[in-house]
């Protein structure tokens, strides 16, 4: 099978001043040599963000663990042809390979999605503060039954621009590049998305504010 890998440009910060959230530059050196260790230390470090994201793209499943692992696997295979640049993640480069797996993947099937505010993953609030006392509680349970209906009108490439900028915290130019687009349409996606999504909620999110 040819695995289509994207280009490999990969942070050059140094370790004594790391970007929170990506591997430091000694576990990754070590990773590109087949440490095992490091190699262990990679894939924790982004296995509780991929799983978020494909799931969110794919629904829950068996899948999803599969794909995660597709991801590792391209990643290793791909780790010696990396070019250190400063100012690039390797989150970026893995959620590039993860978005290009679920494109494949949903033209091929049919998918239950998971609810954008499930707490299995960590993820952050959209559109909602945390709730206070029972019945705050049990509405915000009904905005997010009512986001998760919502999000499910978004077209692919929508919903996926919103998964990435409100749930991974990507800038415009991040996610032009995960999706390999310009941040233009990536502007105009999201634009589209937040709209789609109040006009749908209005009445839900008028009835919490109260």
């Amino acid at each position: 099978m040819t695995l289509a890998i994207p280009a490999t440009v990969i942070d050059c910060s140094t370790e004594a001043d790391p970007v929170p959230g990506e591997v430091d530059r000694a576990t990754l050196e070590m990773a590109k040599a087949g440490d095992r260790a490091a190699l262990a230390r990679f894939v924790k470090l982004y296995e509780h963000r991929l799983f978020g994201f494909l799931s969110r793209m794919m629904g829950r499943g068996p899948h999803v663990e599969d794909m995660a692992q597709e991801v590792f696997i391209r990643a290793y295979q791909a780790l010696p042809r990396f070019e250190h640049r400063r100012h690039a993640r390797v989150s970026t480069w893995l959620f590039t390979i993860a978005a290009r797996l679920v494109k494949d993947a949903r033209k091929k099937r049919s998918l239950r999605l998971l609810p954008l505010t499930d707490r299995d993953h960590e993820t952050r609030s959209v559109t909602t503060p945390r709730p206070h006392g029972p019945e705050r509680a049990r509405a915000q349970r009904e905005l997010g039954l009512a986001l998760e209906q919502a999000a499910k009108q978004l077209s692919e490439e929508q919903r996926m621009t919103f998964v990435l900028a409100e749930f991974h915290g990507m800038s415009m130019a991040e996610i032009a590049e995960v999706t390999s687009t310009s941040v233009n349409t990536v502007k105009t996606r999201l634009l589209r998305a937040r709209a789609r999504l109040r006009a749908l909620m209005h009445d839900t999110w008028e009835s919490y504010q109260r």
